[in-house]
């Protein structure tokens, strides 16, 4: 859903069109594989959704007025006041994840001065804990391209009824929506893995066998609506945000186009040709309309394909990208959280590429000793319950999350890390913090629980006065504690 389409809405005759070039472009995806010749270097890369907000910590719709004053490396997202910024790839090998950290940081100071410009503020957070429900129902939480009320009207046309949010926790949130606004509250930040063919669908695998301990340690999204839901609630809202089923078609196992996905894979293109089977196309843009060459150079450039695997949310995404010179082959990591500190993402994101690689080489694998239904358990569990989910591993049984990171984790990101050729230094200052993140169970979602609880003493109910101004003040505190940079778990709390 990054590129621009031409239209809203789509005919009967686009939609059977599209469909068979649909079919065509998988068959020339698997003739592409077999025969040609890819990018063989691995290089990591990221992209970063943020939130703009006011001086009472309320999001503020100026997106493309900030915008404006940014160059290409940062584009709009669906909610108008969200924007993305994207980090060119780069080698993790040696300073790698020093030079990323850098990056991300001069990215986002450009971006705060371009939200300063114009009155706003940015939060790096999963889910801003100060929307509203009454700022969801106003149409102007969009933003108005083409792309994402084609996606909308798509979405609500298929799902015939409408948007329905229900979840519990600590409290309760259910609330049906016209649209489907609340894919705005949820930012990420995604990580790029490039890697060659023949060891995507390791990587993939290892990528699915860890999702459940990503979310535990990362969770910063325990806030939605107000209402104190799961650790990473990010997940469940996002899954129904764009939920095409009506509950009919749950019942008959028609499967959600924000997926875990149900088996191990063998190769990329196990991915592609699940996509086209069991999901409708959502956005039939013509290729001609889009703008979109059949070639770029050498490589198909797949229009098609690709636009339909843009709307189908695997929270291990494969991506195909054509070049003028080779295209390449990727993981795109998107389950976990924006924020809370840029040295806690690269933290993240040190632990997920350090432990991939030493997964995806092991001689007796993770997941063939791991169910695939375990692991989607495990995902789930670590979305809900934090840094207190208790998770299965192979050999280990059923074991406290904190313990299997310490424990055995954290050794494995470290052996990966170092077969990356990362410098030392870099591999004990990252892996320490996910360490003592995990030793003193603090991420961004505890935090911000237990600082909403100091403010909030009196157990106020969700929506009221006294829980609004609980919950800004929150923020305030959180963007205080992010313009340090000190990693969350050295956060104190409250305060």
């Amino acid at each position: 859903m990054g590129d621009a389409v031409s239209s809203q809405h789509y005919t009967p005759q686009q939609r059977t069109k599209y469909r068979e070039r649909l079919g065509a472009d998988l068959e020339l995806f698997d003739h592409h594989l077999q025969k040609a010749e890819f990018v063989d270097r691995g290089t990591i890369g990221l992209e970063l959704e943020l939130n703009l907000v006011d001086a009472d910590m309320q999001p503020l719709r100026l997106n493309r007025e900030v915008l404006a004053n940014l160059g290409d490396e940062y584009q709009s997202e669906v909610g108008s006041y969200n924007v993305e910024l994207n980090h060119p790839p780069l080698s993790v090998a040696g300073d790698g994840l020093q030079i990323l950290q850098d990056g991300i940081t001069a990215r986002l100071d450009e971006v705060h001065k371009a939200a300063a410009a114009t009155g706003a503020n940015v939060a790096m957070v999963g889910t801003l804990p100060t929307v509203t429900t009454e700022f969801l129902g106003d149409p102007e939480w969009m933003t108005p391209e083409n792309r994402y009320r084609a996606l909308n009207n798509s979405v609500m046309q298929s799902r015939g009824e409408l948007v329905r949010i229900d979840l519990s926790g600590k409290e309760h949130c259910l609330h049906d929506f016209a649209d489907i606004a609340p894919l705005s509250t949820c930012t990420s930040m995604q990580l790029h893995l490039q890697l060659a063919p023949h060891r995507f669908a390791d990587a993939w695998n290892a990528s699915q066998a860890i999702a459940g301990v990503q979310l535990a340690l990362s969770a910063n999204s325990p806030l939605f609506l107000g209402r104190k839901l799961w650790h990473e609630s990010r997940i469940p809202v996002f899954t129904q945000s764009i939920d095409t089923r009506t509950r009919e078609l749950v019942a008959q196992g028609v499967r959600p186009r924000v997926w875990f996905g149900e088996r191990w894979i063998t190769s990329v293109f196990d991915l592609f040709e699940e996509n086209v089977r069991y999901f409708s196309p959502l956005i039939p843009e013509p290729r001609e309309a889009s703008g979109t060459p059949m070639m770029q150079g050498s490589s198909p450039a797949l229009h098609y394909l690709n636009l339909h695997n843009g709307t189908v949310w695997r929270w291990n995404r494969p991506i195909y990208a054509p070049s003028e010179d080779l295209a390449h082959l990727r993981v795109e990591n998107r389950l976990l959280p924006a924020g809370p500190t840029v040295v806690d993402m690269v933290a993240d994101a040190a632990f997920y590429y350090g432990l991939v690689k030493y997964l995806a080489e092991e001689t007796r694998p993770v997941w063939s000793r791991l169910t695939f239904p375990e692991a989607e358990q495990n995902f789930l569990a670590g979305a809900r319950s934090g840094l207190f989910s208790r998770l299965t591993w192979p050999t280990l049984g059923r074991l406290d999350v904190a313990e299997l990171i310490g424990g055995h984790l954290l050794d494995q990101a470290r052996a990966g890390l170092r077969s990356l050729e990362v410098d030392e230094e870099l591999i004990d200052r990252y892996l320490g913090i996910i360490g003592e993140r995990a030793r003193t169970r603090r991420n961004g979602a505890t935090w911000q629980l237990r600082t909403l609880k100091a403010l909030d003493p009196r157990a106020t109910v969700p929506d009221s006065p006294e829980r609004r101004a609980a919950l800004a003040e929150t923020l305030q505190l959180y963007l205080k504690h992010q313009a340090t940079g000190e990693p969350v778990h050295t956060w104190e709390i409250g305060a």
